[in-house]
């Protein structure tokens, strides 16, 4: 004999197959009876029932929800102290039950019925398992010295009187159950706050660079187009740091995005100009960051006429003062938001990325020369640096789940966006809708423009910050290519609103164009990018929904400390 059997508790034998002694038989999670070790038997090596001592192992023969009307679930406790008890690990009124369907043993009674049960139970384990020794049985009778109950005070009579019945009374299961449960959670709830990094260790997270996680720059991050980029950016699992001098963004929007990416160092925000050169630097500094979207820019074409050196100096000097800083620090990527109004008034349509660029206004000029100044700097210093330029269209619509929407400063309304001003007057808030010019040679005589939704428009910045390439400046417009009327616009806002609004046309505004719409043709080959949300009247429904529950837009006066 070797050692490690001789190591082993002397227990009687349960079966006459041949099978191995007691003390290799283990409770499984559902209560089956199995081996550790030998294959083709029901469940796995989970002890439940074993006690530390190694002396006393308890063994349940089945569980309760699959046990037939011939086979109890039966536990029997072998104890070299105490020989064989009966004893059932179920609750009170599982036990009324088993009672009352003869299905646990009265003392000695069942003692056969149970070692024969163990055969069906257990049916590749042939031949059936032998009834318990004379001794054993004997050990079970009342008036045997080895024989005890196991609990420590009387059980009442009445209903739930079983008194007759060798068994133990255990915790009742439901009340463990829920305090292991509670207990688990409890510390489940302690184990996560405890991982959980300060703010000071949220703030380092930015500081480094994480594999698997690109941190991205987004300039006027809490304007329209920039928040949308950032919650798609934040749902596909990158880091953003947004920055802006909220001139024109919305506080509120960064908010909104905070509460709904709440996760410690995913987000953060810093209000800074972007023509401070040195706090440029510093923010450049302090982050590990990876890439950059560059939607911060004033962007409105009557503004530029009566604003040109404020439009030159934004979008000409700050997107100088971001290459500058990128390349010192060694960030490598950029996609960079331009403009159809570049192209200025072409004389054929659609607009291709090789069409002409004649701008008629200081707002298309400032971002041709942004444009210009990218490309010198990477084509001629062969720069290490991945560029892509959108020029996009008329944006238009809102996140398609509510959760971010399209919301102009009240002092800007006058500059905003046709939809915006759509539904301003369904809301009363401005008296009707002023068109400015319907001489335009078009099919209704008002402007024609490619209205792009803004989920698209990210869709396209997140392709192209996947697919930039190296020491390249790369070029897409990015539009549906399909023109609309201004007239056919007000048309869909009536429908989507339910409201009749109230149209005025005026002149023409100095520096309008009549008709520009794209030819999405190479993004669409090259970037695996179409439009998806083309149906304008359903665009707008969405956007209005949002702008009814946010009639006074986003909420600026929120704390984000």
């Amino acid at each position: 004999m070797s050692s490690e059997e001789k190591s082993k508790p002397n227990l009687p034998s349960i079966a006459d197959c041949g099978c191995r002694s007691l003390e290799d038989f283990h409770i499984t999670g559902t209560g089956k009876v199995a081996t550790g070790n030998e294959e083709g038997r029901e469940g796995g090596d989970f002890p439940r029932g074993r006690r530390p001592c190694g002396k006393d192992r308890i063994y349940e023969v089945d569980d309760i929800s699959s046990t037939k009307a011939s086979s109890g679930p039966l536990l029997i406790e072998k104890s070299e102290s105490r020989g064989s008890v009966l004893t059932s690990d179920v609750s009170s009124a599982e036990r009324r039950v088993l009672m009352k369907t003869g299905r646990i043993g009265r003392r000695t009674t069942n003692i056969a019925s149970a070692a024969a049960s163990w055969s069906s139970v257990w049916g590749k384990c042939q031949p059936p398992i032998s009834a318990l020794s004379e001794s054993e049985t004997q050990a079970l009778m009342p008036g045997s010295p080895h024989h005890r109950r196991r609990t420590s005070s009387p059980r009442q009579g009445g209903a739930d009187d079983i008194s007759g019945m060798d068994y133990g009374v255990p915790r009742p299961r439901s009340q463990l159950v829920v305090k292991v449960f509670v207990a688990a959670s409890l510390t489940a709830l302690c184990m996560f706050i405890l991982r959980q990094p300060s703010s000071s260790a949220g703030s380092e997270m930015f500081t480094k660079r994480e594999v698997g996680v690109t941190h991205v720059l987004v300039t006027g991050g809490a304007g329209y187009i920039g928040s949308h980029a950032t919650m798609r950016l934040l749902e596909d699992g990158h880091r953003v740091t947004i920055v802006d001098n909220l001139s024109r963004g919305n506080l509120g929007a960064v908010h909104a995005l905070k509460t709904l990416f709440p996760r410690v160092g995913r987000l953060q925000f810093i209000n800074a100009d972007l023509g401070d050169p040195k706090a440029v630097d510093e923010i450049f500094s302090k982050n590990a960051i990876d890439a950059v979207m560059h939607f911060a820019a004033v962007a409105y074409v009557g503004e530029s006429m009566a604003e040109p050196l404020r439009y030159y100096h934004n979008i000409t000097s700050n997107t100088l003062g971001i290459l500058e800083a990128m390349v010192k620090h060694k960030v490598t990527k950029l996609i960079y938001s331009s403009t159809c109004a570049t192209y200025g008034e072409p004389k054929k349509m659609p607009i291709t990325e090789a069409t002409p660029q004649v701008p008629i206004n200081p707002y298309g000029k400032a971002k041709k020369m942004a444009e210009e100044i990218i490309m010198d700097y990477v084509n001629v210093k062969n720069a290490d640096l991945a560029v892509v330029i959108l020029r996009y269209f008329n944006v238009i619509g809102s996140d398609p789940r509510g959760r971010l929407g399209e919301a102009p400063r009240p002092e800007l309304r006058a500059h905003g966006r046709i939809s915006g001003a759509c539904f301003d007057a369904a809301m009363g808030i401005i008296p009707g809708l002023q068109v400015k010019g319907n001489d335009y040679e078009t099919k209704d005589g008002t402007c024609v423009r490619d209205y792009i939704h803004v989920t698209d428009l990210v869709d396209a910045h997140v392709k192209a910050l996947n697919h930039a390439k190296m020491n390249a400046v790369t070029v897409y417009n990015v539009g549906t290519g399909k023109g609309i009327s201004v007239q056919e616009f007000v048309e869909a806002c009536k429908k989507a609103t339910g409201v009749k609004i109230d149209v005025q046309y005026l002149g023409r505004r100095a520096g309008d164009y009549a008709e520009v719409y794209s030819d999405p043709a190479k993004i669409k080959m090259e970037l695996n990018w179409t439009a998806t949300h083309v149906n304008l009247t359903e665009n707008l429904a969405i956007a209005w929904k949002w702008r009814k529950l946010h009639p006074e837009g986003y909420d600026n006066s929120v704390n984000l400390s």
